[in-house]
Protein backbone atom coordinates (compact mmCIF):
# COMPACT_ATOMS: atom_id res chain seq x y z
CA UNK A 1 0.00 0.00 0.00
CA UNK A 2 2.27 2.73 -1.30
CA UNK A 3 0.05 5.64 -0.23
CA UNK A 4 -1.36 4.31 3.04
CA UNK A 5 -2.31 7.20 5.31
CA UNK A 6 -1.90 9.81 2.56
CA UNK A 7 -4.53 12.37 1.56
CA UNK A 8 -4.66 13.31 -2.12
CA UNK A 9 -6.60 15.80 -4.21
CA UNK A 10 -7.05 14.94 -7.89
CA UNK A 11 -8.47 17.60 -10.17
CA UNK A 12 -10.46 16.46 -13.18
CA UNK A 13 -11.04 13.27 -11.23
CA UNK A 14 -14.41 12.16 -12.57
CA UNK A 15 -13.16 10.49 -15.77
CA UNK A 16 -10.18 9.53 -17.90
CA UNK A 17 -6.71 9.86 -16.42
CA UNK A 18 -8.04 11.56 -13.29
CA UNK A 19 -10.51 8.76 -12.54
CA UNK A 20 -7.92 6.03 -13.06
CA UNK A 21 -5.47 7.92 -10.86
CA UNK A 22 -8.11 8.13 -8.12
CA UNK A 23 -8.72 4.40 -8.50
CA UNK A 24 -5.08 3.38 -8.22
CA UNK A 25 -4.49 5.83 -5.37
CA UNK A 26 -7.43 4.50 -3.37
CA UNK A 27 -6.34 0.92 -4.05
CA UNK A 28 -2.94 1.88 -2.63
CA UNK A 29 -4.35 3.17 0.63
CA UNK A 30 -4.89 6.90 0.03
CA UNK A 31 -7.90 8.93 1.02
CA UNK A 32 -8.81 10.65 -2.22
CA UNK A 33 -10.69 13.83 -3.05
CA UNK A 34 -11.78 14.14 -6.67
CA UNK A 35 -12.81 17.50 -8.04
CA UNK A 36 -14.40 18.86 -11.22
CA UNK A 37 -17.20 21.29 -11.96
CA UNK A 38 -19.80 18.55 -12.58
CA UNK A 39 -21.02 17.24 -9.23
CA UNK A 40 -23.20 14.58 -10.86
CA UNK A 41 -20.26 13.03 -12.70
CA UNK A 42 -18.14 13.26 -9.56
CA UNK A 43 -20.71 11.36 -7.50
CA UNK A 44 -20.99 8.64 -10.13
CA UNK A 45 -17.19 8.30 -10.16
CA UNK A 46 -16.87 8.32 -6.37
CA UNK A 47 -19.50 5.59 -6.05
CA UNK A 48 -17.26 3.32 -8.14
CA UNK A 49 -14.24 3.90 -5.91
CA UNK A 50 -13.33 3.35 -2.28
CA UNK A 51 -12.09 6.01 0.12
CA UNK A 52 -13.05 8.73 -2.38
CA UNK A 53 -14.85 12.01 -1.68
CA UNK A 54 -16.31 14.21 -4.45
CA UNK A 55 -16.08 18.00 -4.08
CA UNK A 56 -17.30 20.07 -7.02
CA UNK A 57 -15.45 23.20 -8.09
CA UNK A 58 -15.00 25.23 -11.24
CA UNK A 59 -11.23 25.47 -11.59
CA UNK A 60 -11.71 29.00 -12.97
CA UNK A 61 -13.28 30.18 -9.71
CA UNK A 62 -10.79 31.02 -6.96
CA UNK A 63 -13.31 30.70 -4.11
CA UNK A 64 -14.50 27.30 -5.29
CA UNK A 65 -10.93 26.06 -5.61
CA UNK A 66 -10.12 27.34 -2.13
CA UNK A 67 -13.22 25.55 -0.81
CA UNK A 68 -11.92 22.19 -2.09
CA UNK A 69 -8.71 22.65 -0.11
CA UNK A 70 -10.54 23.84 3.01
CA UNK A 71 -13.07 20.99 2.92
CA UNK A 72 -10.22 18.52 2.54
CA UNK A 73 -8.49 19.89 5.62
CA UNK A 74 -11.75 19.87 7.59
CA UNK A 75 -12.37 16.22 6.74
CA UNK A 76 -8.85 14.80 6.95
CA UNK A 77 -6.79 17.40 8.82
CA UNK A 78 -3.98 17.43 6.25
CA UNK A 79 -2.99 17.27 2.60
CA UNK A 80 -0.14 15.16 1.24
CA UNK A 81 -0.60 15.06 -2.54
CA UNK A 82 -1.98 17.35 -5.22
CA UNK A 83 -2.51 16.03 -8.75
CA UNK A 84 -3.09 18.93 -11.18
CA UNK A 85 -4.85 16.94 -13.87
CA UNK A 86 -7.86 19.02 -14.94
CA UNK A 87 -7.79 20.50 -18.41
CA UNK A 88 -9.64 21.09 -21.63
CA UNK A 89 -8.72 20.32 -25.22
CA UNK A 90 -10.08 22.94 -27.65
CA UNK A 91 -10.71 22.56 -31.34
CA UNK A 92 -7.43 22.48 -33.25
CA UNK A 93 -6.95 25.75 -35.06
CA UNK A 94 -4.13 27.83 -36.42
CA UNK A 95 -3.13 30.88 -34.42
CA UNK A 96 -4.88 33.39 -36.67
CA UNK A 97 -8.15 31.44 -36.32
CA UNK A 98 -8.28 31.43 -32.52
CA UNK A 99 -10.54 34.01 -30.89
CA UNK A 100 -9.34 35.83 -27.81
CA UNK A 101 -12.21 34.28 -25.86
CA UNK A 102 -11.08 30.77 -26.83
CA UNK A 103 -7.47 31.59 -26.04
CA UNK A 104 -8.30 32.98 -22.60
CA UNK A 105 -10.57 30.06 -21.69
CA UNK A 106 -7.85 27.49 -22.36
CA UNK A 107 -5.29 29.51 -20.40
CA UNK A 108 -7.71 29.96 -17.52
CA UNK A 109 -8.47 26.25 -17.19
CA UNK A 110 -5.18 24.61 -18.20
CA UNK A 111 -2.76 27.03 -16.59
CA UNK A 112 -4.36 29.50 -14.20
CA UNK A 113 -6.46 26.68 -12.76
CA UNK A 114 -3.31 24.74 -11.86
CA UNK A 115 -1.93 27.92 -10.28
CA UNK A 116 -5.07 28.31 -8.15
CA UNK A 117 -5.04 24.79 -6.77
CA UNK A 118 -1.30 24.88 -6.13
CA UNK A 119 -1.49 28.29 -4.45
CA UNK A 120 -4.02 27.14 -1.88
CA UNK A 121 -2.47 23.70 -1.40
CA UNK A 122 1.10 24.85 -0.72
CA UNK A 123 0.61 25.97 2.92
CA UNK A 124 -0.69 22.49 3.80
CA UNK A 125 1.86 20.63 1.70
CA UNK A 126 4.56 22.53 3.57
CA UNK A 127 3.35 20.91 6.79
CA UNK A 128 3.48 17.37 5.39
CA UNK A 129 6.47 17.71 3.03
CA UNK A 130 4.00 16.67 0.38
CA UNK A 131 4.18 16.45 -3.37
CA UNK A 132 2.59 17.78 -6.55
CA UNK A 133 2.28 16.03 -9.89
CA UNK A 134 1.34 18.22 -12.84
CA UNK A 135 -0.24 16.59 -15.88
CA UNK A 136 1.12 18.32 -18.97
CA UNK A 137 1.30 16.77 -22.46
CA UNK A 138 3.71 15.77 -25.19
CA UNK A 139 2.26 18.86 -26.91
CA UNK A 140 4.26 20.84 -24.37
CA UNK A 141 7.49 19.10 -25.38
CA UNK A 142 7.47 19.47 -29.15
CA UNK A 143 5.79 21.29 -32.01
CA UNK A 144 3.05 19.77 -34.13
CA UNK A 145 2.13 21.17 -37.53
CA UNK A 146 -1.30 22.79 -37.49
CA UNK A 147 -1.39 22.40 -33.73
CA UNK A 148 1.65 23.99 -32.17
CA UNK A 149 0.22 27.53 -32.27
CA UNK A 150 -2.82 26.46 -30.30
CA UNK A 151 -3.37 27.72 -26.76
CA UNK A 152 -3.33 24.11 -25.55
CA UNK A 153 0.31 23.66 -26.47
CA UNK A 154 1.19 26.98 -24.87
CA UNK A 155 -0.40 26.02 -21.55
CA UNK A 156 1.19 22.58 -21.48
CA UNK A 157 4.65 23.98 -22.20
CA UNK A 158 4.18 26.61 -19.50
CA UNK A 159 3.16 23.94 -16.99
CA UNK A 160 6.43 22.11 -17.61
CA UNK A 161 8.41 25.27 -16.79
CA UNK A 162 6.23 25.96 -13.74
CA UNK A 163 6.94 22.43 -12.52
CA UNK A 164 10.65 23.20 -12.46
CA UNK A 165 10.12 26.63 -10.89
CA UNK A 166 7.88 25.27 -8.14
CA UNK A 167 10.23 22.34 -7.51
CA UNK A 168 13.12 24.73 -6.98
CA UNK A 169 11.15 27.27 -4.97
CA UNK A 170 9.60 24.79 -2.54
CA UNK A 171 12.38 22.23 -2.19
CA UNK A 172 13.38 23.91 1.07
CA UNK A 173 10.08 22.65 2.48
CA UNK A 174 10.83 19.16 1.12
CA UNK A 175 7.89 19.51 -1.29
CA UNK A 176 8.51 17.55 -4.48
CA UNK A 177 7.01 18.81 -7.74
CA UNK A 178 7.10 16.67 -10.86
CA UNK A 179 5.37 16.52 -14.21
CA UNK A 180 4.17 13.89 -16.65
CA UNK A 181 3.61 14.43 -20.37
CA UNK A 182 1.17 11.90 -21.83
CA UNK A 183 0.80 11.34 -25.55
CA UNK A 184 -2.57 10.43 -27.03
CA UNK A 185 -4.54 8.43 -24.45
CA UNK A 186 -7.82 6.62 -25.00
CA UNK A 187 -10.19 8.93 -23.08
CA UNK A 188 -13.36 10.92 -23.68
CA UNK A 189 -11.17 13.88 -24.60
CA UNK A 190 -9.59 12.05 -27.54
CA UNK A 191 -12.71 10.27 -28.82
CA UNK A 192 -13.45 13.00 -31.42
CA UNK A 193 -10.11 12.10 -33.06
CA UNK A 194 -10.73 8.33 -32.98
CA UNK A 195 -14.12 8.04 -34.66
CA UNK A 196 -13.15 5.42 -37.23
CA UNK A 197 -10.84 2.43 -37.51
CA UNK A 198 -8.76 4.46 -39.94
CA UNK A 199 -8.43 7.25 -37.36
CA UNK A 200 -7.37 4.74 -34.73
CA UNK A 201 -4.87 3.05 -37.02
CA UNK A 202 -3.30 6.37 -37.96
CA UNK A 203 -3.01 7.46 -34.33
CA UNK A 204 -1.60 4.09 -33.24
CA UNK A 205 1.01 4.17 -35.98
CA UNK A 206 1.95 7.74 -35.14
CA UNK A 207 3.39 6.50 -31.83
CA UNK A 208 6.73 4.66 -32.17
CA UNK A 209 5.61 1.98 -29.74
CA UNK A 210 2.72 1.21 -32.10
CA UNK A 211 -0.37 2.24 -30.15
CA UNK A 212 -1.96 4.99 -28.12
CA UNK A 213 -1.92 4.80 -24.34
CA UNK A 214 -4.47 3.90 -21.69
CA UNK A 215 -5.50 5.97 -18.67
CA UNK A 216 -4.26 3.16 -16.42
CA UNK A 217 -0.73 3.41 -17.84
CA UNK A 218 -0.60 7.13 -17.16
CA UNK A 219 -2.06 6.68 -13.68
CA UNK A 220 0.70 4.22 -12.79
CA UNK A 221 3.30 6.85 -13.71
CA UNK A 222 1.51 9.40 -11.51
CA UNK A 223 1.47 6.87 -8.67
CA UNK A 224 5.23 6.45 -8.95
CA UNK A 225 5.84 10.22 -8.76
CA UNK A 226 3.44 10.60 -5.83
CA UNK A 227 4.90 7.73 -3.82
CA UNK A 228 8.05 7.32 -1.76
CA UNK A 229 9.51 5.30 -4.65
CA UNK A 230 10.42 8.69 -6.18
CA UNK A 231 11.55 10.29 -2.92
CA UNK A 232 14.70 11.76 -4.52
CA UNK A 233 12.94 13.02 -7.63
CA UNK A 234 11.79 16.61 -8.04
CA UNK A 235 11.56 18.92 -11.04
CA UNK A 236 11.37 15.88 -13.33
CA UNK A 237 9.44 15.88 -16.60
CA UNK A 238 8.43 12.33 -17.55
CA UNK A 239 7.17 11.60 -21.07
CA UNK A 240 4.55 8.86 -20.97
CA UNK A 241 3.77 8.93 -24.67
CA UNK A 242 4.73 5.75 -26.48
CA UNK A 243 7.82 7.48 -27.82
CA UNK A 244 5.94 10.31 -29.51
CA UNK A 245 8.12 13.09 -28.12
CA UNK A 246 11.38 11.54 -29.38
CA UNK A 247 10.32 11.51 -33.03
Amino acid sequence: MQLKGKVAIITGGSRGIGFQTAKIFSENGADVIISSKNLGQLKIAANQLKNTTPIAADIRNEKEVQNVIEETIKKFGKLDILINNAGIFPRIKQLHEISETEWNEVLDVNLSGQFRFTKFAIPYLQKTSGCIVNVSSDAGLKAYEGFNADAYSATKAALIVLTRCWALEYSKYKIRVNCICPGVVDTDMTKPFLKTEKDREFMDNDHPIGRIGTPEEVAKSILFLASSDSSWTTGAVLAVDGGQSIK
